[in-house]
């Protein structure tokens, strides 16, 4: 499968809280069924591919953590 780099990342709402922060590139999706993730304080860094089903368990997840 042929992926290309995201041109588009939508940062965590907790990005500005000066906590772990992360950015995803929903716009991807579609034509991947992968969600790109990577470090928003370091966004030349590499990303993380994950399945769809895994960024929604991952998701899921961080709903149910107590902040």
């Amino acid at each position: 499968m042929t992926t290309t780099e995201p041109t588009h990342w939508v940062k965590s709402s907790y990005s500005s809280n000066g906590g772990t922060c992360v950015e995803w590139a929903p716009s991807n999706v579609p034509a991947t069924q992968l969600v790109p993730i990577r470090d928003s304080k370091n966004p030349s860094g590499p990303s993380l591919m994950v399945s769809t089903s895994a960024w929604a368990g991952l998701i899921a997840l961080a709903r149910t953590a107590d902040v």
